[in-house]
C-alpha cells in the first residue's frame, strides 16, 4: 500500500512540475498521453484480459446490486447538478462521471488486501473488471457523449461520437466474443503488467498537469477549492455510494465486505480521460480525483500504520 502512495504522490509532483517548466506544453503532452491511452493501451489491455475472463456463477448478485447502486448515485449526481446547481451541462456531466467512475482498480484492489486480506482480492478484481470497466466503456462514454462540447449539437452526431470515439468499448466487445486461442498467455501478461504498473504514473502524471493547467490566479492550491459541486461528489462517490450498497444488500442477498469497500474507492482517474475526449469539465473532474484520492490514501496510511 505505502508503493501505491508513494506512486501517486510522485506521479502527480511529476505532472505538477512539468507544467510549471513547460506550461502549455506539458498540457499537450498530457493530451497526447491520453490519446494513447484511449486509442493505443487501454484497447490492447482490455481485450487481453477480458478475452480471458470467465463469467460464471461466482460474478453474484452483488455485481449486479453494484450496477443499480451506480445507476441511483449518477441520477442523483445529474438531478443535484442540473436542478439544484444549476451547472452548465459539460459541468453537469463531469459531476455525473466522478460519482460513477471510481478507482476500484490502482487503489480498490490493494486496499481491500490491506483493510481485509488477500482473501478479498479475487472480489475486488470481479468488481473492477466487470462493474468499473464496464461503467467506464459504456454509461461513462455515453455521457461524455451527451454532455460534452465536443461531441456534436444533435443527438445523432453524439451518438456516433460515442461509437466512433469509443475504441476501448469495441475492444472489451471483441474481448468477449474472442477464444481464449486469440489471447496467448504472453500477451496477457504483458496486459496485466501494463495494467498494474504504467496506467496509474501515466495517469496521476496527467492529474499534475491538469490540476495544475486548470489552476485559478496563476497559483496551485492543494487540495483544490472545496467547492459546492465537489463536496457533492465526495459525498456521492464516498458515502452515499456504499451506503446504498449495503442497503440493498440488506434486502436482497449479502455481499463481500470487499464490494463494500469498492463502492466507497475515489473517483477514478478516467473520468479526466473521457473529459478530455468529449470536452467535459477538467476542472471538476481533477479537483474530485484529488479530494477522493487524498481522503481514501488518508484513511489508507491510517489504517496501515494503526493497523485497525
Amino acid at each position: 500500500m505505502i508503493a501505491v502512495v508513494l506512486a501517486i504522490v510522485a506521479a502527480t509532483a511529476v505532472g505538477v512540475g512539468a507544467e510549471r517548466r513547460w506550461a502549455a506544453g506539458a498540457v499537450r503532452f498530457g493530451r497526447r498521453l491520453i490519446d494513447t491511452m484511449v486509442w493505443a493501451l487501454l484497447p490492447f489491455i482490455t481485450f487481453f484480459i477480458v478475452a480471458r475472463l470467465h463469467l460464471g456463477g461466482g460474478v453474484g448478485i452483488g455485481l449486479a446490486l453494484a450496477f443499480v447502486e451506480l445507476a441511483a448515485v449518477g441520477g442523483l449526481a445529474y438531478i443535484i447538478g442540473a436542478r439544484v446547481l444549476h451547472l452548465p451541462r459539460p459541468s453537469t456531466g463531469a459531476l455525473i462521471l466522478t460519482v460513477i467512475l471510481a478507482n476500484t482498480g490502482y487503489l480498490g484492489i490493494p486496499l481491500n488486501a490491506v483493510l481485509l486480506g488477500h482473501d478479498a482480492l479475487a472480489p475486488a478484481i470481479a468488481w473492477d473488471t466487470i462493474v468499473s470497466q464496464v461503467m467506464l466503456y459504456t454509461a461513462g462514454f455515453a455521457i461524455g457523449a451527451a454532455f460534452g462540447t465536443a461531441a456534436g449539437e444533435s443527438p445523432r452526431e453524439r451518438m456516433k461520437a460515442f461509437v466512433t470515439r469509443n475504441p476501448v468499448l469495441w475492444a472489451l466487445l471483441a474481448g468477449l466474443a474472442a477464444p481464449e486461442a486469440l489471447a496467448p498467455q504472453a500477451l496477457v501478461d504483458v496486459a496485466r503488467f501494463a495494467a498494474a504498473y504504467a496506467l496509474l504514473p501515466v495517469g496521476f502524471f496527467i492529474l499534475g498537469v491538469n490540476l495544475m493547467g486548470e489552476r485559478e490566479e496563476g497559483t496551485l492550491r492543494f487540495p483544490p477549492p472545496l467547492t459546492a459541486p465537489i463536496g457533492v461528489s465526495i459525498v456521492l462517490r464516498m458515502v452515499v455510494a456504499p451506503a446504498l450498497l449495503l442497503g440493498l444488500s440488506a434486502v436482497t442477498v449479502g455481499v463481500p465486505d470487499a464490494y463494500v469497500v469498492q463502492a466507497a474507492m475515489p473517483t477514478g482517474i478516467n473520468s479526466l480521460i473521457v473529459g478530455h475526449l468529449y470536452g467535459l469539465d477538467l476542472r471538476l473532474a481533477a479537483s474530485a480525483i484529488a479530494w477522493t484520492t487524498t481522503i481514501a490514501v488518508g484513511a489508507a496510511v491510517a489504517v496501515s500504520v494503526l493497523g485497525v
